[in-house]
């Protein structure tokens, strides 16, 4: 059995894990949020954000994955969410597998 302990989580904590604090924003004034935006903001065009499609993250599932240790240690010291950016890694590999794939049968088939 493992030596860990785990914390149980506060309702405090369980908003900082991905959910925004919907109240505190709320009362966030423009001025505050102006402050507070990039530099750059101001100099979007008013249709930016026109065609912007909101987009569904993936279900993550959970799995126990052997890599080498140098891999996972390069991931590592690139900084906070390593897994995500493995997972980005993985993904990339999977379209560009998929993709030659579909080029290979349109070759076969003509």
């Amino acid at each position: 059995m493992s030596a860990k302990r785990t914390a149980k989580s506060s309702a405090k904590t369980a908003l900082s894990r991905g959910k925004a604090n919907l109240r505190l924003l709320r009362r966030v004034s423009d001025a505050v949020i102006r402050r507070s935006a990039p530099a750059d903001l101001p100099e979007l065009p008013d249709d930016f954000w026109d065609e912007a499609v909101p987009v569904v993250p993936e279900i993550k599932v959970p799995i126990s994955l052997r890599v080498d240790s140098d891999v996972l240690e390069w991931f590592r010291e690139e900084g906070p969410r390593y897994q995500s950016r493995m997972n980005a890694v993985l993904r990339l590999y999977m379209q560009r597998s998929r993709k030659q794939a579909k080029k290979k049968s349109r070759s076969n088939t003509s």
